[in-house]
């Protein structure tokens, strides 16, 4: 497919903006970021934030001065920061420490049914899922709630589904030094199930098999584990 660009960049590789925003397309394997993310302290972030979603509460026409709402653009910009975009700053990248595998455990070691919540990087809307993981050692294995954590961190910034599975993925590899490695999220998107289509039933998997998982044996080895 060519290629084009419209004078104000509304078309790319033959989609438009909305195309991509409604078919769920994304660019990149790394979350979109300005050269400047990090110029600016959390504090200030807060306080532009608060200002700037007081104008859109504006321009919708809600009243500002009512007790129910004046504090929420403070709220808004708390939660944005700190809280479900809070993955976006690497200083919350969690802290992982491996460990000598002691038991000599040479099987897959999986850890199953991670809630998560994340937010569509097209609407801005929830995603509302569930990440399975598997990983088979190298010799070091990682304490079970780092498992959880990595899926968070990377879980509480704008994304897509796609993109989510890989960064867990690569997130994983690296640390525990090894291509074995799978990763499975079970997802429902509102911005489907709440505008555009109105789907309400529908769901959306994403898969990363690495390693010795990337053999159909593996494969239906590991979802034996998630069945049960």
């Amino acid at each position: 497919m060519n290629t084009t660009t419209t004078k104000n960049g509304h078309q790319m590789n033959g989609f438009s903006i909305e195309d991509i925003g409604d078919d769920h397309l994304f660019t990149s394997l790394e979350t979109p970021m300005k050269p400047t993310a990090f110029d600016m302290c959390n504090d200030e972030k807060k306080q532009r934030i608060s200002i700037l979603f007081s104008e859109i509460m504006d321009v919708l026409g809600l009243d500002l001065t009512d007790d129910s709402l004046k504090g929420t653009p403070d709220r808004v910009a708390k939660m944005y920061v700190e809280e479900i975009f809070s993955g976006l700053d690497p200083l919350n990248k969690p802290k992982i420490a491996l460990f000598d595998n002691k038991y000599q455990y040479n099987q897959m070691l999986v850890e199953k049914d991670i809630t998560f919540y994340s937010n569509c990087e097209h609407h801005f809307v929830p995603i509302i899922g569930k990440a399975h993981i598997a990983y088979k050692s190298s010799g070091k294995v990682i304490g079970l709630s780092k498992l959880n954590r990595i899926v968070q961190y990377y879980a509480k910034r704008p994304q897509v589904q796609e993109r989510l599975t890989q960064q867990i993925a690569n997130e994983l590899k690296t640390a525990l030094n090894t291509e074995d490695v799978a990763v499975i999220i079970d997802a429902k998107h509102l911005c489907v199930s709440s505008r555009g289509v109105k789907d309400d039933t529908s769901a959306t998997v994403t898969t990363y098999y690495g390693g010795i998982f990337d053999t159909p044996e593996k494969i239906v080895e590991l979802q034996n584990y998630l069945n049960n």
